[in-house]
């Protein structure tokens, strides 16, 4: 029998070989992963570090650009750049307002409201 098959597909062992190399190799590459937190935890955690260094960068920005208006209308001897520089001064700061006001709503505000949305049927 056995050569009756090696007869028909000479190359059947080959090929049997390699299958059972890359099933081999599969099975040794795969990473078991187990969730510790669920999805929720996980992104929340995500948000709060993206949010973080958000601030952050954004803080240092605002101070830089604060410095470079200032400069430049300090600097300037023509009264329509100091006007400009002085509304540019006035965008970097709003913009630096709100990025921080997003963070201290989602940090104080929200969680006063968490137990809201649920409804509390007892009998």
């Amino acid at each position: 029998m056995r050569k009756l098959i090696v007869k028909l597909c000479p190359k059947l062992g080959g090929a049997y070989f390699t299958i059972m190399a890359l099933i081999i190799l599969l099975i040794f590459t795969t990473m078991h992963v187990f969730a510790v937190d669920d999805m929720w935890t996980v992104a929340n955690r995500i948000i709060k570090d993206v949010y973080t260094k958000l601030a952050g960068v954004s803080t240092v920005l605002a101070g830089l650009m604060t410095a470079v208006a200032v400069v430049g209308a300090k600097l300037s001897n023509n009264q329509h750049k100091v006007d400009q520089a002085w509304d540019w001064l006035k965008r970097i700061w709003i913009a630096w307002a709100v990025i921080n006001g997003i963070g201290a709503f989602l940090a104080y505000v929200v969680p006063l409201f968490s137990g809201l949305a649920t409804l509390d049927i007892t009998p």
